[in-house]
């Protein structure tokens, strides 16, 4: 099902469209996944789950285990099947009369909430202003605020206190930090803050532990709010696989993983953004400073831009479909070197 604005934005269009059907053989830079992922000592976790599958799943030690690593009691941890089912449940659960999205970003949080009824408001971020957020930009009669951070599709990391200071007696403020694990650091992460009245922190183990078809993520709130949304979700959400894969990946080893993860991610989102800005003389400018996996990138004729990219091997991600941007728009997933260097060379070509 489409979700359209109006404006008419497809609220439901993701990155992995771009590599269905025909874009299968396509090198991909649509989707924000890190290659070569999950690794094989995560693999094998989750092959060794399938041996209890008889049983129904029990999230315990899972959501110990997702506590334990934020420094949390574990009745503020929701266990979901992916960041999209805590949105769709914020949506159904909570009762909210004036929902505000910031924009751009991931548009699920909005599709959710107008799927569940409500009339949503947006802030737009300006492009001039480098995409960062001003809170005096937020009605003061939202009692739901959604902002991602970094955001998609900006890779804009925006300041925890600017964040922070959204918060208001009465109001949930909703931070999507799915990427944030991407971060060298986790610089400007809320997850496990318990001084932010009403902060909920939605995290995913999709990007950084490539397990976008296995659907787990979580949920870090208030206690109180954790069993409204435990409420609306169907029994045993969670698989078992699933649940095993969220416990492994809150052990020491694999959160030292993919720190050194973050850091290369970083090192060769510099690459990337110093290929792009090479071709600054022909209007292409990239936002930033970009903090996430990916990169936002403004080009004329950026429709045909991608289409010809696409003739040459490589997929890209669409930008017209996220609110606050237009066909000028493409974003671009961080990957290799090697890879980057590629995509370099192809949109060279598809400049020229």
């Amino acid at each position: 099902m489409r979700t359209e604005d109006g404006g008419g934005h497809d609220l439901r269009h993701h990155g992995d469209v771009e590599v269905r059907d025909e874009g299968r053989g396509l090198v991909d830079l649509a989707v924000n996944v890190r290659t070569g992922t999950p690794p094989v000592w995560l693999r094998e976790v989750i092959a060794g789950s399938l041996a209890g599958l008889a049983a129904y799943p029990d999230g315990r030690a899972a959501r110990a285990a997702v506590a334990a690593r934020h420094g949390l009691p574990p009745e503020r941890v929701l266990l979901t099947a992916g960041a999209a089912e805590a949105f769709v449940l914020l949506a159904r659960a909570l009762k909210v009369r004036q929902p505000v999205v910031v924009h751009p970003q991931f548009t699920e949080p909005e599709a959710a909430l107008r799927d569940a009824g409500h009339t949503v408001d947006r802030v737009l971020l300006r492009e001039a202003d480098g995409f960062r957020l001003d809170p005096g930009l937020v009605p003061e009669g939202a009692d739901l605020v959604v902002i991602g951070n970094p955001t998609n599709p900006t890779s804009v990391l925006h300041p925890a206190a600017a964040i922070a200071a959204l918060a208001r007696p009465g109001r949930t403020l909703v931070v999507d930090e799915a990427f944030l694990d991407a971060v060298p650091g986790e610089r400007e992460a809320l997850a496990g803050r318990t001084d932010v009245p009403g902060l909920v922190v939605l995290r995913s183990l999709t990007k950084t532990w490539g397990l976008a078809g296995l659907r787990v993520g979580y949920v870090l709130a208030s206690p109180e709010i954790v069993g409204e949304l435990e409420r609306a979700q169907p029994l045993w959400p969670v698989s078992s696989p699933a649940l095993a894969a969220a416990e492994a990946c809150m052990a020491p080893r694999a959160l030292a993983e993919a720190a050194h993860a973050a850091h290369r991610v970083a090192a060769d989102r510099a690459h990337l953004v110093a290929g792009l800005e090479a071709f600054a003389g022909a209007g292409v400018r990239v936002a930033g400073p970009a903090e996430g996996p990916f990169v936002l990138v403004r080009l004329p004729d950026a429709a045909r831009i991608r289409a010809r990219l696409r003739q040459l091997g490589y997929a890209v991600r669409r930008g017209d479909t996220f609110p606050g941007l237009d066909t000028d728009w493409l974003r671009v997933a961080v990957r290799d070197r090697a890879t980057t260097t590629g995509f370099l060379t192809a949109l060279k070509a598809a400049l020229g």
